[in-house]
């Protein structure tokens, strides 16, 4: 008897499991993201060490986290629908060695004059009736001195987009005050002007326009009250700890950028880069590690997929949301590179449960009213 009932303890009893402890280096790391993913109020005081940890965190973990931030400060159901249109293409002066718009690249492409305004509202009112809701514009200046004409021309764009009921962005170079203030009381919702990189890797890709020049636009920018839409370019020949810097440039301005682009090089014929990267494409982690990264450093930021995610599968892109991408450039180019479509954009969607963001009506939550 006794034999038997032992034999029964033994099968209901679950055996003793000593718990393994993680190494001090993760434990660090985990309490990093713990206190991030709990935090109130976004910070601007991160180090470059605390961005580098979130960085190198294991993937699976980090998306966990990552995850945890966006559903505290947003609704994980909407994506922002933005539609990107060229109203100036070619004949740039700047070397940026990706760009197909430089003047120094025999890329094919032909500097044009700027587009007239009905072309652009034709433009916005498709990409409208397709879901869009933000309608950015880009020309291809290195910057807007001399250009008071054009930049009365924009003006009355920005203007007649705004009252379609469309956000409206555009990308012109570098800005100082005066050009701002005239944007700003157009209306212009948001300005675009891309870091690219981190400080330290930057002159290997541009030397026609130094990185606080960037900065100072940046700052002539959020100054004027128009919101700053910074990102950059991943798949340059940098390296992981220029996507930690990238990173860090942002997380650390005085307010985040309202919204971050991060591009996937689409090398382009003719660009240095177009010869060096054309057969070395960036792993898709590193999308999103840095995607997931930004999420978790700047919560309140809509973090945008941007060129080159045609490049990517249906999964990874599912992915991408779920570590807190919350915006998408769709329609028919990018520019001068391709573009997801509306309709393939729609069923993306409509199969992952995700619904587009309206215009001026962002779901930001207040995590500070939930503890």
């Amino acid at each position: 008897m006794a034999s038997m009932a032992a034999a029964s303890a033994s099968k209901t009893t679950p055996p003793k499991v000593t718990p393994v402890p993680f190494p001090s280096a993760l434990n660090k790391s985990n309490k990093l993201l713990a206190d991030s993913a709990s935090a109130a109020t976004p910070r601007t005081n991160w180090t470059r060490e605390e961005i580098a940890e979130i960085y190198n965190t294991p993937l699976l973990d980090l998306i966990y986290h990552s995850s945890t931030v966006h559903r505290r400060f947003h609704d994980p159901s909407e994506v922002q629908l933005c539609t990107l249109l060229s109203i100036k293409t070619g004949g740039c002066s700047e070397d940026c060695k990706y760009c197909a718009q430089s003047s120094r690249y025999d890329t094919g492409t032909k500097a044009e004059k700027i587009i007239q305004v009905d072309e652009v509202i034709e433009a916005a009112r498709e990409a409208k009736a397709n879901g869009s809701t933000r309608f950015c514009m880009g020309a291809a200046w290195r910057d807007m001195k001399g250009r008071k004409s054009n930049l009365r021309k924009i003006s009355q764009m920005v203007k007649e987009v705004n009252e379609m009921g469309l956000e409206s962005c555009v990308t012109l170079g570098m800005v100082d005050a005066e050009q701002m203030k005239q944007l700003k009381d157009a209306g212009l919702t948001a300005y675009n002007h891309n870091v690219d990189t981190s400080r330290e890797f930057y002159p290997s890709v541009i030397t026609t326009r130094s990185y606080d020049d960037r900065l100072q636009t940046i700052e002539n920018v959020r100054d004027s009250g128009v919101k700053v839409c910074s990102g950059g370019i991943l798949g340059l020949g940098e390296t992981p700890d220029d996507h930690v810097g990238f990173l860090y440039t942002l997380a650390t301005m005085p307010s985040h950028p309202e919204s971050v682009p991060i591009n996937r090089l689409v090398p382009i014929k003719g660009t240095p880069l177009g010869a060096e990267q054309e057969k070395i494409q960036i792993p898709f982690d590193a999308v999103l590690r840095t995607a997931a990264t930004a999420r978790i450093v700047m919560p309140s930021t809509i973090i945008r997929l941007a060129a080159g995610r045609y490049t990517m599968k249906e999964t990874d892109q599912a992915m991408c949301f779920m570590a807190g991408v919350n915006a998408i450039f769709t329609g028919k180019k990018m520019l001068t590179t391709m573009c997801n479509g509306w309709d393939e954009d729609k069923e993306l969607l409509r199969k992952w449960g995700l619904k587009p963001m309206k215009s001026f009506e962002r779901t930001v939550k207040q995590p500070e009213l939930e503890l």
